[in-house]
């Protein structure tokens, strides 16, 4: 059994915020390389976040690429590793690294004194520390935008983090907002399980791939891709489009004009089917244009319709939350997210680090895990 953290004691331990894959990973990390830690939790558990996603959730990164540093998914959870499993791993992995977790410690800011980190928690202060690792996720706060007429929609209004199953929305009109990933599946897991009518809102038509082709995961060839030219990449993801996934375009799902690998380098992950393709060309999910405002008991389209949804579901995503935490210090770009990541610290923050604030295309709990390691080389480097 590797070291605890409370055995592996040397000077202060390094404080990390946050209790999901990649805090766990950090300590874990850092435990291996003899070096203490605590993490701080605001919630009473490991994993809060992975709790709260819809119910089909299965991960979209084959388990062999999910493992965290020093213990194995196990094989019995199945390669698409369902959201429970998910939850007892992180759950397993705590107690099998003994990782030391107070949980109900909410940070809300860090100061630099001294040379040193000053946690602000609970309306009070924590003791010092000289290396943080704030790890309190991506997905950190819902994103709902401020459409007009919004405040004044007589329909159901919610965002797709607070999304559990369809089983509420049986034999509803329902409007999904958003053709990511989560809104992609949110609205197949709508038309399999009942509701009446399912329309996808849709701004920016996504890349679509199959989770598996023949056996081979997409996130292999996502994992190739990033050593390769963006235009070799756009160039083969649209002969395998063309190759693997219908053409949705008569169904109101056109094949996105910008390549692939493009998008990606923009920020816009492509869309694993997990059910969308045969709902939409069976006219299950109805894609239509982006949503512009709110009417009373209707929402306004782009193209100018005026359909009346019982439920409007907006999977507009996240913000990562850091302003309040770390803003002060000018770590931060203009949309919120660290500057610099991983082992790497920024100049007027030196031994603050940074992981899980990036999505990557090549599965965001493998780099969480690659993270880990760098940062523990990096925290083991400033400590000798």
């Amino acid at each position: 059994m590797p070291m605890t953290h409370t055995e592996a004691g040397r000077r202060t331990p390094v404080h990390i915020l946050g209790a999901g894959p990649g805090g766990l990973a950090v300590a874990a990390a850092l435990g291996e390389r003899g070096i203490a830690s605590v993490v701080l939790e605001r919630s009473d558990t490991v994993g809060s976040s992975w709790r709260r996603h819809y119910d089909r959730l299965h991960l979209h990164t084959t388990r062999a690429q999910s493992s965290l540093p020093g213990l194995p998914i196990p094989r019995a959870f199945g390669r698409w590793v369902a959201r429970d499993d998910m939850v007892r791993y992180l759950e397993t992995y705590a107690a099998h690294h003994g990782i030391e977790v107070a949980t109900g410690v909410d940070v809300d800011r860090i100061e630099r004194r001294d040379g040193r980190w000053v946690l602000h928690a609970n309306g009070g202060r924590r003791p010092t520390a000289t290396t943080v690792v704030v790890a309190t996720g991506f997905n950190h706060t819902p994103h709902l935008p401020d459409w007009p007429g919004r405040a004044d929609f007589t329909g159901q209004l919610l965002h797709a983090g607070d999304y559990r199953s369809a089983a509420p929305f049986r034999g509803k009109d329902v409007l999904v907002v958003g053709a990511g990933n989560t809104g992609a599946e949110i609205a197949a897991d709508l038309a399999e399980s009942g509701a009446a009518r399912v329309r996808l809102a849709v701004r920016t038509p996504p890349h679509i791939v199959r989770r598996s082709t023949l056996g081979w995961p997409a996130q292999r060839s996502a994992i190739l891709c990033r050593r390769l030219p963006v235009r070799l990449v756009d160039a083969l993801a649209a002969r395998m489009a063309k190759l693997s996934v219908p053409d949705l375009a008569p169904h109101g799902l056109p094949r996105p004009d910008t390549g692939l690998y493009s998008r990606v380098l923009e920020g816009a992950i492509p869309v694993q089917d997990v059910g969308l393709i045969d709902a939409v060309r069976r006219g299950r999910v109805e894609p239509v244009a982006a949503l512009s405002s709110f009417e009373g008991d209707k929402v306004r389209l782009a193209d100018g319709s005026e359909p009346a949804p019982e439920v409007v579901i907006a999977a507009t995503g996240y913000r990562r939350g850091l302003e309040q935490l770390v803003g002060h210090l000018g770590v931060l770009d203009a949309q919120g997210r660290p500057v610099v990541h991983g082992p790497r610290t920024h100049p007027a923050a030196p031994q603050l680090h940074f992981t899980g604030y990036s999505n990557p295309i090549s599965g965001t709990l493998r780099e969480l895990a690659l993270d880990a390691r760098r940062i523990a080389r990096a925290v083991a480097r400033s400590s000798d």
